[in-house]
């Protein structure tokens, strides 16, 4: 059994049923440093491992561990090391974006052999298949240790072997850190007033409908657009409703909010209405409530680096969309506080931090870059120096913007000389990486197309879907160096809120915002430790840079006052 103690790093296979599995330590280059240890309670074991040395555990997925350690008491473990999401990493890296992570296919590169494909993803109303026989896809006669022993020592080369092996690092640390976090919100959730909730959608649709029946207030704005338009039309029918407008005398290629803003018919309004508290009702309405609000907490299913740009996504739950007019339902408990934090204006930030771009820096390194931005460039006017710096960012060419964008070019032409050459890689067919190393796919035949672009304007289909893709290479470098920032943000900040005890709580991640339920008497200390995670963030993805990352916090009982 051993009872020998050590940091570093320690592979970990929960058995399928019961409550043990094994252990093996793991030498500095991720092979292994000693035999296989079985344990008949493996959440003991790995509690006395973590209140001894806090050492990195090396797994197949966060998402299926994890959990299994939690329910069987384990306590919240300080690092980890994701097979699943660094392999994700590194095959991106390497150019295979579309390659199954799972430690069956990652072992099977190893072996020679054929590539199982990944399971697909469960969803929230899905039965557990924690540990279902093809989750990791092994081969019936393959040793789930072993296999996650090789399939790590072999990561650990290719980030040795990457371009810069310490931001690879620092990626990969930082991606394992966030699906722990991942997993710990999940179980705690984000407080939910029930009562308040019913309030607000009382307020808004009014009771609450029997079964699938539409709520009084949709039901009248229904009836209102049929009278505008004369006949009687299904408002979540585009068939019917595209037609009926037509007849009007108002064509439209869409029944999507743009399109109705910009008509004066009476009937447009009621239906952007009608869309706007359909979508709530849908979205966040009782039937939402009911799925995914559970003890007085909304428990969503994060995804971690769900976008590929490093952004993380739901399983459902609409976790990353709470509308503004829900957030009043977001309510601290007694005697608690919600410290809500997040990071203004921070793709600009990014862009100034990896161009180094003086005059962009400059203005980076005040509270409110685009008055900073404005005052050197702009004479003073923020609206059309915000206009000129999104133009910057995500290759706006016509208009106002075009024109503004003459004048970033001339004068910020560092952070110009950066998006403007990710943006001609895309448009060759190459890949960008973010600071860390996190790489875009290459364009392939599910390309993005430029449904944007005039047919007019004389380039070929593949000429226009090329800019397309280099506008997508051209944010996405930023975008994901912003998600670079926001990783390593979440880890310091989920250390820092260990440090002070059990009880502050990260409740909330999303893109560059946090929210820490926290009894009220450590809100201060929170809000202190937001601040410094943020600046830790900084220091580590960009080095010492003078490009300021402010994170506006907030101490609130309400979600909605944060804002």
């Amino acid at each position: 059994m051993g009872t020998a103690v050590a940091a570093g790093r320690v592979a970990v296979v929960p058995d399928p049923v019961g409550s043990g599995g094994r252990l093996r330590l793991l030498s500095e280059d991720g092979g292994p440093a000693g035999p296989s240890l079985v344990y008949p309670d493996l959440a003991a074991e790995v509690s006395r491992r973590e209140a001894a040395g806090s050492p990195r555990w090396v797994w197949a997925a966060a998402d299926e561990a994890y959990p299994w350690l939690l329910d069987r008491g384990a306590p919240r473990l300080a690092r980890c090391h994701d097979v699943k999401l660094v392999e994700g990493l590194l095959l991106g890296h390497e150019g295979r974006h579309r390659r199954p992570r799972s430690l069956g296919a990652a072992w099977a590169r190893l072996e020679g052999r054929p590539e199982p494909e990944d399971p697909p993803e469960s969803g929230a109303d899905d039965q557990p298949v924690l540990f279902a026989a093809d989750r990791h896809r092994l081969p019936p006669d393959a040793d789930p240790l072993t296999a996650l022993v090789a399939v790590h020592a072999a990561q650990q080369r290719r980030i040795a072997g990457s371009g810069h092996p310490e931001r690879m690092r620092l990626l990969c640390a930082a991606e394992s850190a966030g699906a722990l976090a991942a997993v710990e919100m999940g179980r705690d959730g984000l407080p939910w007033s029930a009562r308040v909730h019913d309030d607000l959608l009382t307020g808004l649709l009014g009771p609450r409908p029997a079964g699938g029946a539409r709520p009084a207030v949709l039901g009248d704005l229904a009836l209102r657009i049929q009278d505008a338009l004369g006949a009687p039309v299904n408002p979540d029918s585009p068939a019917q409703v595209l037609p009926a407008f037509a007849r009007a005398g108002v064509h439209l290629a869409s029944t999507r909010s743009h399109e109705l803003r910009g008509v004066e018919h009476p009937a447009a309004a009621l239906l952007l209405r009608y869309k706007e508290l359909s979508r709530i009702h849908a979205a966040h309405g009782w039937a939402w409530r009911e799925a995914w609000v559970r003890d007085g907490r909304f428990r969503p299913e994060y995804v971690v680096g769900g976008v590929v740009s490093g952004r993380w996504a739901t399983r459902g739950g609409g976790a990353l969309q709470i509308p503004r007019l829900l957030r009043s339902a977001v309510v601290a408990d007694p005697g608690h506080r919600l410290v809500v934090a997040d990071a203004g204006q921070l793709e600009p930030r990014v862009l100034a931090a990896m161009s180094g771009d003086v005059g962009l820096a400059r203005a980076a390194g005040e509270g409110d870059l685009y008055a900073a931005l404005a005052r050197d460039a702009f004479a003073g006017d923020r609206p059309r120096a915000k206009i000129g710096l999104l133009a910057a960012m995500y290759g706006q060419t016509s208009g106002e913007a075009g024109q503004l964008l003459a004048v970033m070019r001339r004068r910020f032409p560092a952070a110009l000389a950066l998006v403007e050459s990710a943006a001609r890689t895309g448009e060759a067919g190459g890949v960008v990486r973010s600071r860390l190393g996190r790489t875009s796919p290459a364009p392939s035949a599910d390309r993005f197309r430029d449904d944007t672009a005039d047919p007019d304007d004389g380039a070929s289909p593949d000429r226009r879907a090329a800019r397309s893709w280099g506008r997508f290479t051209r944010n996405f470098v930023i975008q994901a160096s912003a998600a670079d920032w926001a990783l390593a943000m979440l880890a310091a900040l989920r250390r820092r809120l260990a440090g002070i005890g059990p009880e502050p709580r990260l409740v909330f991640f999303q893109h560059d915002e946090v929210i820490v339920h926290t009894p009220a008497e450590l809100a201060g200390l929170v809000a202190d430790a937001v601040t410094a995670a943020g600046d830790e963030a900084r220091r580590l993805v960009f080095g010492p840079v003078r490009v300021l990352f402010p994170l506006q916090t907030h101490v609130v009982e309400c979600y909605a006052d944060a804002k």
